[in-house]
């Protein structure tokens, strides 16, 4: 996997030219410092803040939030080391792969639910392989998995129970009720960090797939990691496999940071998305490798009238340095669930290598709400069927009350800087009859290796496209006001 070093390690080093062999021993000693303060006993910062480091703790946490290379600056809250710091073990936890945990988790998370106003808590997963069924976080919490620790999803359904639909949903995404809840699941929370040494969470979803796959599945499927209506979100540094739905959900949150993960999933499982934040705001989501059996990334806010009487929209959204590939789906979606409106989205520095789609904004009549000001910019896309596509028409919807006059409205769509190596297929952008997309602001896109016969197929849609190669369809040649200065001179490419 080709996945780039996390941003901190390469930082570390910017103001350093031919460093002595002192100025080693020196960093070597700090690191090792460092490493040996970490034990299942102490609390312990993201890694980002200590390894590596001869500074203090609040000056490093300062350099990182205040770096306009990062969108860290989302994660608001200041963490300070936890009060109470215990291990699974503490509550009866064996990591032997066979035993479940599920009541040590639950055990621990009740006990340290008391101190979320007392100086907060950190519970250690120490080296080893924890089965569990779902437990729910606290608040000023942190769930640290030490290098070696494995935490394995249950096999027994009945350990994942079922909760009530989403409100912006009306219904479970898949099956009508109720939804089986995450593997790790949160509400009304604030100051919640999952991280650790690279510790793995697999949520075991074949068994999932399979009831998916035999249409034998009563319920939704749940998620690896839910977090709803909470604020001041982590979740860093470690491996997630195999959920048996969407991987990470923030729904109903704000100020979220997802950094520095590795998301992996069979490339045929089913719906089994990398993050997808829907109807949060501030959300950062930088320096992670994705494998999907659906989109790395997909932006969300609701479904049809649910969504659109919730109206919590997805905003403030950063996508930055994200690679993976999906052979189903797209590098990163925006919809089709966006009836609470979607605005404010920078996508920058994509990878997507062996895809259906680089990216792609889905929408439907009935949908209501908005996609507006979505920045895209420098993306390369290798081996990937379609660099981009505006689709409609999927008909789906969540009952018979949807109403067909919800037209939802798509504009200002900017698009620069993007590669696309061996492309297959020529844009597809489809707007809606009666609501036309508009403002898309195209610049700098080279589709490499698409066959002179294949061309841009578009309806319903107005923009301005320069610097395009091969040429793209007349709708984006036709400029309405006359010049492409709008387009050239947009906050998009600023």
């Amino acid at each position: 996997m080709d996945v780039e070093k996390p941003f901190f390690v390469t930082i570390c080093w910017a103001n350093f030219t031919r460093p002595s062999y002192t100025v080693y021993f020196l960093i070597l000693t700090v690191i090792s410092i460092s490493i040996l303060q970490i034990s299942s006993k102490s609390s312990v910062f993201p890694s980002t803040w200590v390894i590596g480091s001869s500074k203090s703790e609040s000056e490093e946490k300062t350099r990182f939030l205040t770096d306009p290379g990062s969108c860290y600056w989302f994660y608001k809250n200041e963490v300070s080391p936890r009060k109470m710091v215990m291990s699974i073990r503490d509550f009866g936890g064996i990591g032997d792969g066979n035993t479940s945990n599920t009541i040590a988790f639950r055990k621990a998370l009740e006990y340290l639910k008391r101190f979320d106003k007392n100086g907060g808590s950190q519970l250690n997963v120490p080296e080893g392989r924890w089965v569990t069924g779902s437990f729910n976080l606290t608040s000023n919490f942190t769930l640290f998995l030490e290098f070696g620790a494995v935490i394995l999803g249950s096999q027994i359904p009945e350990e994942w129970p079922v909760i009530e639909a989403l409100p912006s949903y009306g219904r479970g995404r898949e099956r009508l009720g109720g939804r089986h809840i995450s593997l790790i699941h949160g509400d009304s929370l604030s100051n919640v960090v999952i991280t650790g040494e690279n510790g793995t969470i697999d949520g075991q979803g074949r068994m999932w797939w399979d009831l998916w796959w035999n249409r034998t599945l009563e319920h939704t499927r749940g998620h690896l990691v839910e977090l709803m209506n909470s604020h001041n979100i982590l979740i860093s540094n470690l491996t997630f496999r195999n959920s048996p739905f969407w991987t990470i959900h923030p729904v109903y949150c704000s100020d979220v940071v997802i950094k520095g993960m590795t998301i992996l999933a069979p490339l045929n499982a089913p719906n089994t998305d990398g993050i997808d934040p829907d109807s949060s705001t501030n959300v950062c989501i930088e320096d992670c490798y994705i494998e999907s059996g659906d989109d790395l990334v997909a932006v969300k806010s609701g479904w049809d009238r649910y969504g659109i009487k919730m109206a919590r929209p997805s905003s403030n959204i950063v996508v930055r340095n994200v690679s993976g590939t999906t052979p189903t789906c797209s590098g990163v979606g925006i919809g089709s669930e966006m009836s609470g409106g979607i605005s404010n989205v920078h996508i920058e520095n994509l990878h997507v290598r062996n895809s259906a789609a680089g990216v792609r904004l889905k929408t439907d009549i009935g949908r209501g709400g908005y996609i507006i000001n979505i920045t895209i910019t420098n993306i390369t896309l290798d081996r990937v069927k379609i660099p981009f596509r505006f689709s409609r028409g999927a008909n789906d919807h969540p009952d018979d009350g949807w109403d067909p006059k919800a037209l939802p409205t798509v504009k200002g769509i900017y698009i620069s800087n993007l590669v696309s190596i061996d492309t297959i297929r020529a844009p597809l952008l489809e707007g809606i009859e009666d609501s036309p997309f508009e403002g898309i602001c195209m610049r700098n896109i080279s589709l490499l290796g698409l066959s002179p016969s294949l061309k841009w197929q578009c309806e319903f849609v107005k923009g301005v496209a320069v610097q395009v190669s091969p040429e793209p369809c007349q709708q984006l040649l036709n400029d309405n006001s006359g010049s492409s200065s709008w387009c050239l001179n947009s906050i998009g490419f600023q």
